[in-house]
């Protein structure tokens, strides 16, 4: 049987060589960090919108619009293909953007979570 080749570990910053998605520092790492997210950073309002009809049309036109690739790394001469459609101001600070196309752009997982990190 033929294993998998080494790859780097999908954690912003880690050199760790894995054949999984996460090295074993950071295998648990993404399911915390959601439950967290989900739990105490946003409200119930919020869950409540991610969850709805209006958000998935909203967000599979976006995809469409952007080709589903990253329009950061597209910034950047590199292409990449897109995972999560971002709200570039937070629905948070503005409720009425929510579903504005024109402030949400489609990125990858390393540019969101980069985003979010900083």
């Amino acid at each position: 049987m033929v294993s998998k080749a080494l790859k780097p570990c999908r954690d912003i910053n880690c050199v760790n060589l894995t054949r999984d998605s996460y090295c074993d520092v950071h295998t648990k790492a993404p399911q915390e960090i959601t439950r967290e997210y989900n739990t105490k950073i946003r409200d119930e309002k919020t869950n409540r919108f991610y969850k709805s009809v209006e958000w998935q049309r909203v967000r599979s036109v976006a995809f469409m619009r952007d080709n589903g690739l990253c329009q950061r790394c597209k910034s950047k001469g590199m292409i990449e293909r897109a995972r999560v459609v971002h709200h570039i101001e937070e629905v948070k600070a503005d409720w009425s953007k929510r579903l504005d196309l024109d402030n949400l752009e489609s990125v990858c997982h390393k540019c969101h979570n980069r985003h979010h990190k900083s």
